[in-house]
């Protein structure tokens, strides 16, 4: 895969700039150039930087007329639009904040984020968002005014704090007519770079959501910092389709997307993501582990399923791309021979799947937000997508170490970006400083002090070491276990090995004398085989209770295992009748399993599975829709691994070497 560097914009100095000014910069050199784009209907409907920068003007207007001012903060809860944009610069130019709240958000978590922050206007998207907002409105004192951008099923909805984002674009521009001529240039002129621009939740894995306050100058940093390792011009396309109340999205698509002058582009839906993807094949992407893995999870399904012909030039092709793949990373050249193997190989096979995954452009694509296991960074590497490790946390802008080009180990997370300084302390915390520091919690003045210390170092709570240059990161500082016997290991590394399987969508690992596994498998690859098995059933819960289930994922298991130290192979496993559920508190927004929710609510199934019972009863409770409650007792298989040998299989699915 090629990894030319496109010409970059007029290079520009983001010391002392803002979001707002290098909006208007943009508008300045390249007027009529797309900056947004969203599909509707079928068809890309492109926004050039004067018409964005003309609704930012109108929307700020509106918002000032709805009593926004400078240091207040404007929350924004729905899907990414062009309106999520929009009414974040609109703010961001009359001197307040934005913070995101991720549109699967519940009642509870809504009411959190609009108390801590004091918010006063919500722009939300939908009838389902301001349903929501609707419910927990009198437990919210602040909020004044709901601004949505889809009409659609509100046109019924009479309050006088409700209003059509449309709407308050007109209202904006009837007042902008009242103030004195340039008020909104001078707004945008007062905005200092250690302004808070973002407010952006932590993921909350052990307690409520923090909100950390990230001013222009922190993120701006780390766009420089971060372009400088891998440059960023006005050609380049990005793709939004993860939250942008995730910093990540914030990272690339808004931050990095103003300074240099990226297109972004929206899906119709979330159903036609990974279409959409394919049509406008994107040059750089950054997504977490999850949207990796289920990429090579549709890879290997569709790769089961092919004919044998398919099989074979695939497998042939995979091989090909490894070995060169694997020769590269070793800072080798590869042999003429190799590079006239790969180009065949590329045509044939490679490409196709690249192709399917909307990655045909792709020069760069990063990862982050938790651990990639070592055998999807090699899938990738070997099909020709320049897959990088970042590792970074909101409180630091979302990134702080990187893989460069010629330096991807998979082992490790990269080295720090420029301007960023490392250290591991005493007790094998890493601790960062940069000028991409966050401002603080919001009202968390303690949990603030907890975070960075007096000489500027962020505590990341994340344990790790340097292994010549490269950060390797083990896990959370408070999860790493010792195995009797003195060894120390990750129960992430263990679980990524185990979700590596198309088979498996999440694992939790619990033990140190015994490894043990509660597995939760993925109901559209395992319904897929069950459907080519002809294995009839009936529900998630049915299917997962299937002796020809448990078989299947046992034979993912030993696979597994047979990479991992003897100390920490998986011993026994269950499967859960039920996915993790966010809104269950389960997992984060962002797909962290959130350990204390889990060792509290399913503490007989660990139990069971650390006495090695043959099985165990459990009882859960269904919450339908209507508010209906039901109880049922269900009854789980705990499957010893010892001695244990699955069927053999006439139709195995390819199995990539995780040698490296």
């Amino acid at each position: 895969m090629s990894l030319r560097r496109r010409a970059a914009g007029a290079p520009v100095d983001l010391a002392d700039q803002t979001f707002p000014r290098l909006l208007a910069r943009q508008v300045a050199e390249r007027p009529g150039a797309v900056a947004l784009q969203e599909k509707r209907y079928g068809v890309w409907q492109p926004v050039s930087w004067q018409e964005y920068a003309a609704r930012v003007r109108d929307f700020g207007h509106g918002l000032a007329s709805l009593g926004v001012g400078r240091g207040d903060i404007v929350a924004v809860l729905g899907d990414n639009r062009p309106e999520w944009v929009i009414a974040e610069l609109a703010a961001q130019s009359i001197g307040a904040a934005v913070v995101g709240i991720y549109p699967t958000s519940l009642d509870e978590e809504i009411v959190h984020v609009l108390t801590t922050a004091a918010i006063k206007v919500v722009v939300a998207e939908d009838q389902e968002q301001v349903d929501k907002l609707l419910k927990v409105k009198d437990l919210v004192p602040h909020l004044a005014h709901v601004v949505f951008y889809d009409p659609h099923g509100l046109e019924t909805y009479e309050h006088e704090w409700l209003r059509p984002f449309e709407e308050v674009e007109e209202a904006g521009r009837a007042w902008g007519e009242e103030q004195p001529a340039g008020w909104f240039e001078e707004q945008v002129a007062a905005g200092a770079p250690d302004d808070i621009a973002v407010i952006c939740t932590t993921s909350g894995t052990t307690s409520r959501p923090k909100l950390g306050q990230l001013s222009h100058r922190n993120l701006l940093a780390m766009a420089q910092n971060l372009t400088g390792v891998d440059p960023l011009g006005p050609d380049d396309r990005f793709v939004s389709f993860l939250p942008l109340a995730w910093i990540g999205e914030q990272m690339i698509a808004v931050a990095c997307g103003l300074a240099h002058g990226l297109t972004l582009s929206f899906p119709e839906d979330a159903a036609t993501q990974r279409n959409d993807l394919r049509e406008i094949g994107p040059h750089v992407m950054f997504s977490p582990p999850r949207i990796w893995e289920s990429m090579l999870s549709d890879v290997q399904v569709r790769i089961d399923e092919a004919g044998w012909l398919k099989r074979k030039v695939f497998g042939w092709g995979y091989a090909v791309g490894d070995r060169v793949a694997a020769q590269r990373l070793r800072g080798q050249r590869p042999g003429l021979a190799d590079r006239a193997l790969l180009r065949v190989a590329d045509w044939a096979a490679l490409a196709p799947v690249r192709d399917q995954l909307g990655l045909s452009r792709i020069r760069r694509a990063y990862t982050g937000g938790a651990p990639l296991g070592p055998d999807v960074f090699s899938f990738f590497h070997a099909i020709g997508v320049n897959l990088k490790q970042i590792y970074g946390q909101t409180e630091v802008c979302g990134i702080a170490v990187v893989h460069h080009d010629d330096d991807v180990r998979f082992h490790s997370v990269g080295v720090p970006i420029p301007g960023t300084e490392l250290k591991i302390s005493d007790d094998g915390e890493i601790l960062l400083r940069s000028s991409s520091v966050f401002r603080g919690y919001v009202g968390n003045d303690e949990a603030t002090a907890e975070a960075v210390s007096p000489g500027g170092w962020l505590h990341t709570g994340d344990a790790g070491y340097l292994d010549d240059g490269h950060l390797v990161v083990i896990d959370r500082a408070k999860d790493v276990l010792t195995t009797p016997t003195g060894t120390r290991f990750s129960s992430a590394f263990i679980e990524n090995k185990l979700k590596f399987s198309p088979y498996v969508e999440e694992a939790v690992v619990f033990g140190t004398e015994e490894i043990t596994a509660m597995l939760v498998i993925d109901p559209q690859t395992v319904g897929a085989w069950a459907e080519g098995e002809h294995l009839s059933y009936t529900t998630y819960t049915d299917l997962a209770a299937k002796p020809e289930t448990y078989d299947l994922v046992a034979e993912e298991v030993h696979r597994a295992n047979a990479d991992l130290p003897e100390e920490i192979r998986v011993r026994r496993f269950l499967l859960l009748f039920k996915q993790l559920d966010p809104d269950d508190d389960e997992i984060t927004r962002t797909r962290k399993v959130r350990r204390n929710v889990i060792a509290e609510r399913y503490a007989d199934l660990i139990a069971a599975l650390e006495r090695g019972d043959p099985r165990v009863r459990v009882s859960n409770k269904v919450t339908y829709q209507d508010g209906t409650v039901t109880k049922r007792d269900i009854d789980l298989r705990v499957l010893d691994l010892e001695g244990y040998r699955p069927p053999d299989r006439t139709k195995q699915r390819p199995v990539w070497s995780s040698r490296r």
